[in-house]
C-alpha cells in the first residue's frame, strides 16, 4: 500500500468472495487495497476464470491454478486446514448470500449441518471485516458492500 501511495497508484486487492464472506484474511494485511477486483467472485469461479484466461495460451502459470489454496502463513498450510473444501463452501455461501436461504433450508438441500452452521457463523461474525474492506467491483446482485448490508453486531442467524 505504501508503494502504491508513494507513486500515486492504487493497490488492487485480490481477496475473493469466499474469503471475504468467511473473514479468511487479515485486516490491514492481505485485505488491504483500494479496490477489490475479485471480491464478488467465489473461489471456484476464480479458478474457472483462470482456466478461461489460459484457454489459448498459458498466461497464469498452471502450477498456481493447481496448487492447493493457502494463506501461506506457515509451512505446508492449506486453506482446507481451516475452511471446508471450497466446492462445498462456495455452494453453501451461494445459497446463503445470493439465494437468501436460511440454515435449515441449506441443510435440507443435503449439506452437512455442522459445516453449514460453521460456514454461516463465519459469515455473520466477520461482517466487521467486510465493513472495513475496500470497495468491491460488483458482478452479482449480492456483492458485499452496496449489494448486501447487514448490521456489524447482531444475532440474526435463524
Amino acid at each position: 500500500m505504501s508503494v502504491a501511495n508513494k507513486f500515486g497508484q492504487i493497490l488492487l486487492n485480490t481477496t475473493n468472495k469466499s474469503e471475504c464472506a468467511t473473514g479468511y484474511g487479515t485486516l490491514y494485511g492481505d485485505m488491504a487495497g483500494g479496490l477489490a477486483v475479485l471480491g464478488d467472485v467465489y473461489k471456484m469461479q476464480v479458478y474457472s476464470l483462470a482456466r478461461r484466461i489460459n484457454l489459448h495460451e498459458e498466461i497464469i502459470p498452471e502450477n498456481i491454478i493447481h496448487k492447493a489454496p493457502s494463506a501461506e502463513l506457515r509451512p505446508n498450510q492449506k486453506d482446507s486446514d481451516s475452511l471446508p473444501d471450497y466446492q462445498i463452501l462456495d455452494a453453501i455461501l451461494y445459497q446463503y448470500i445470493e439465494r437468501r436461504k436460511g440454515p435449515a433450508e441449506i441443510i435440507a438441500m443435503g449439506f452437512d449441518q455442522a459445516i453449514v452452521n460453521r460456514a454461516l457463523k463465519l459469515v455473520n461474525t466477520n461482517e466487521y471485516k467486510r465493513n472495513q474492506f475496500c470497495p468491491i467491483i460488483r458482478v452479482s446482485p449480492k456483492a458485499f458492500g452496496v449489494g448486501r448490508r447487514v448490521p456489524i453486531v447482531a444475532k440474526y442467524l435463524s
